[in-house]
This record gives structure tokens, C-alpha cells and sequence, in this order.
């Protein structure tokens, strides 16, 4: 696929993600529990697999050329340390929690007020939404949403594919990107509902910013930084997985600020050596 106009990427994935979460949506009420539940435990095992194959990337070549043969675990850890820290200063994750449930509220205000002009319509969906208990509601769309906006945004595709696109080098990994998080966002809604489609305005925010990074830059990242932030994205990701399967509520969110503490990181070891 040749290059295009930046950006083009980043319409499709979240195109993808608006129509997988939709018919997910449109499903998801026809499932019985415990198929909503089969299904989040297969995304959690999925994540843990793709988890896997990014933090393989601490063996990469050139990581260990760049920063020496016993340090690439060192900076991953040294990086999700630090970043874990300033995000849990910050309340990353609480900040985003009580954004997403203000969201929810209007949205849900918004859906009552709908039902209440349409009768016929709307009424049975907008009763049906409305039967969960309120923190339940409030709790599946703050899950959809962080679950589905820090899967979509963390991976190294996100990254490079963003900074490809950016540069003018084509959307071949975010073409791959848009297939997979359709068809997951698609299963994301069928068990969470509402919230995973507001996870496309992450995709939005997050693959446009990089994209212009890509644009300003003009060049991409070495491989070795490249190499640390991936292998960071990727326990970040097992973190996810653990979260699908009701394991442990690993507290994601405050880590993100390690994906930029990697490469900054990396660099300073570069310089030491």
C-alpha cells in the first residue's frame, strides 16, 4: 500500500473500531452471561499471548548492541518503575476513571431523555440499558472504555504504525491494526457495552498525536528505543490480560507514562556507556 495522506491510518482503525464496537453492541444483549464472560476470557488469554511476543523484545539485537547485553531487562524495569511512580502521582488511572464516569452519566441521562420522547422506537432499548443497577452501569463503561482505549493505544503497532504513517511511509501496519481491534472491539462491546465505542476517540487522540510526531520528526525512532518501548508496551499488555481475566486489577493506567520514560531512558544509557 503506498503512502498517502497522514493520517489515513488513523481514519481507519477508528472506522474499524466505531463498526466493530456497533455490532458488537447490537449483539451483545442476545448473549447469556456466561458467553459475554467465555468471550472476555479468551480476549484475556489473546492479550497475554500478544503480551508475550512484544516483551520478546528485550532479546532484541540491537537493544542489547545499544545499551549492553545484561541491561535491556534492567531499562524495561527501570522504565515501568519511574513511570509507574509519575503516573500514580498523577492519578492517571483515577483521573481517567472520573472521566469516564461523567461520560457515562450523560450519556445515560441523554438515553433516558430519548426514551422518554420516543415510545415505541427506543423505549425497550433505553429499558433494557436502564435495568442494571446504576454503579453497575457506571462500572462496565468505565471497564469498556480504559479496557478497550489501552489495549488499542499501547501496542507497538500504535507506535510504529502511527510514526510510519506520519512519515509518509504508508498504513500497512495500522491497516493490520484496524482488522484486529475491529474484530476485538467488536467482542469488547458484546461484553461491556456502550463504553467501547467511546475507546475510538482514544485511537482518535492518540494515533493522531503520534502521526503529527511522525510529520514533525521525519524520521522514526531507533531500533533499540524502539525495541525498549515495545517490550514495556508488551508487560503493560500482560497487565491488561490479567485484568480481562479477573486475576489481578493491575492499575494500567498509571503506567503509561512508561512508554516515554523507555526510550528517554535507553537514551541515557546509551550516553553512559
Amino acid at each position: 500500500m503506498s503512502a498517502g495522506v497522514p493520517g489515513l491510518g488513523t481514519a481507519l482503525n477508528v472506522a474499524t473500531v466505531l463498526l466493530g464496537a456497533g455490532a458488537g453492541i447490537a449483539v451483545g444483549n442476545r448473549f447469556p452471561d456466561r458467553v459475554r464472560h467465555v468471550v472476555t476470557d479468551v480476549l484475556g488469554l489473546t492479550t497475554i499471548l500478544i503480551a508475550a511476543l512484544s516483551a520478546a523484545s528485550v532479546t532484541d539485537p540491537s537493544f542489547k548492541a545499544a545499551v549492553g547485553s545484561g541491561a535491556p531487562v534492567l531499562v524495561v524495569l527501570g522504565s515501568l518503575l519511574i513511570g509507574s511512580i509519575v503516573g500514580s502521582l498523577l492519578r492517571i488511572e483515577a483521573r481517567l476513571e472520573e472521566l469516564a464516569g461523567r461520560l457515562q452519566t450523560r450519556l445515560t441521562r441523554r438515553g433516558r431523555a430519548a426514551g422518554e420522547a420516543v415510545d415505541d422506537t427506543g423505549g425497550d432499548a433505553v429499558a433494557a440499558a436502564t435495568t442494571l443497577p446504576e454503579a453497575d452501569a457506571r462500572e462496565r463503561f468505565i471497564e469498556g472504555w480504559l479496557t478497550a482505549s489501552l489495549l488499542f493505544c499501547v501496542g507497538p503497532l500504535t507506535i510504529l504504525g502511527a510514526l510510519s504513517d506520519g512519515m509518509g511511509h504508508g498504513i500497512e501496519q495500522l491497516t493490520l491494526k484496524s482488522v484486529l481491534d475491529g474484530f476485538a472491539a467488536m467482542a469488547f462491546a458484546s461484553s461491556f457495552g456502550v463504553g467501547v465505542l467511546l475507546s475510538a476517540a482514544s485511537v482518535l487522540v492518540v494515533q493522531g498525536s503520534l502521526t503529527l510526531v511522525g510529520v514533525v520528526l521525519g524520521s522514526v525512532l531507533p531500533d533499540a528505543h524502539v525495541a525498549a518501548l515495545t517490550a514495556t508496551g508488551g508487560l503493560m499488555l500482560a497487565g491488561i490480560g490479567l485484568r480481562l481475566l479477573r486475576i489481578r486489577d493491575v492499575p494500567v493506567g498509571d503506567m503509561l507514562p512508561a512508554l516515554i520514560v523507555a526510550p528517554l531512558l535507553t537514551q541515557l544509557v546509551v550516553l553512559l556507556r
